[in-house]
C-alpha cells in the first residue's frame, strides 16, 4: 500500500487520476476536452482520407474498365479501314469477270488498274513491301534466305527473290524469300 502513495507522489504536479493542477494551471478537465477535440479532429480527417480513397480508387477502376472497352473496340475495328480500302478491289475484280468477250489488252488493263487500287490501299495502311535487289547483304530481320548458290558476288547477299516479304509499319507480316550467294 505504501508502494502506491510513494507512485502517486512520483506523478509531476499531481496528475495521478483526473484531479489536481495542471502545468499553466490547466485542469485534467481541460486536458481531456482538448485531447477530445483532437480525437474528433483526427477521426474526421480519417473519415475524409478514406472517403478520398474509395473515390481514387473507384475512378481508377473506371479509368482501367475504359481502357478495356477501348482495347476492345480498336482490335474489333482495326480493320474497318483497311477493309473499307479493298471493297474497290474486290468491286473491280468482280467487274472484270462480268465482261463477256474481254480481250488480253483489256483484261491487262483492268487487272493494272486493280494492282494500283490495292497498292495504293497497302500504302495507306503502312503495309510496305520488302523487295531487296540483287547484290543487297542479307538482313535476317527482313529476308529468309532458302538456299546458298554459287555466284560472282560477295557471300550473303541476295542473288534471286523467290518471294515478296510484307511489314506493316515497322513489324515484319512475311519475310521476303531469298536466294543467297556462297
Amino acid at each position: 500500500m505504501h508502494d502506491q502513495a510513494d507512485r502517486m507522489h512520483d506523478i509531476p504536479n499531481g496528475t495521478a487520476g483526473n484531479s489536481g493542477p495542471l502545468p499553466d494551471g490547466q485542469t485534467a478537465t481541460a486536458v481531456d476536452s482538448g485531447l477530445e477535440q483532437r480525437l474528433i479532429t483526427a477521426e474526421a480527417k480519417a473519415t475524409e482520407m478514406q472517403d478520398a480513397f474509395l473515390r481514387a480508387k473507384a475512378d481508377a477502376e473506371n479509368i482501367r474498365r475504359r481502357a478495356q472497352d477501348d482495347i476492345a473496340k480498336a482490335h474489333k475495328f482495326a480493320i474497318e479501314n483497311f477493309a473499307e480500302m479493298l471493297v474497290p478491289v474486290k468491286d473491280s475484280l468482280e467487274m472484270a469477270l462480268k465482261l463477256d468477250t474481254p480481250s488480253v489488252d483489256s483484261l491487262k488493263e483492268g487487272v493494272e488498274m486493280t494492282l494500283k487500287q490495292l497498292t495504293s490501299a497497302f500504302e495507306r495502311n503502312r503495309l510496305m513491301e520488302i523487295n531487296p535487289q540483287p547484290g543487297e547483304k542479307l538482313d535476317p530481320m527482313k529476308h529468309q534466305a532458302i538456299s546458298m548458290v554459287p555466284a560472282e558476288q560477295e557471300a550473303n547477299t541476295i542473288v534471286s527473290v523467290l518471294q515478296k516479304g510484307y511489314m506493316i509499319a515497322d513489324r515484319l507480316l512475311r519475310p521476303a524469300l531469298v536466294t543467297v550467294a556462297q
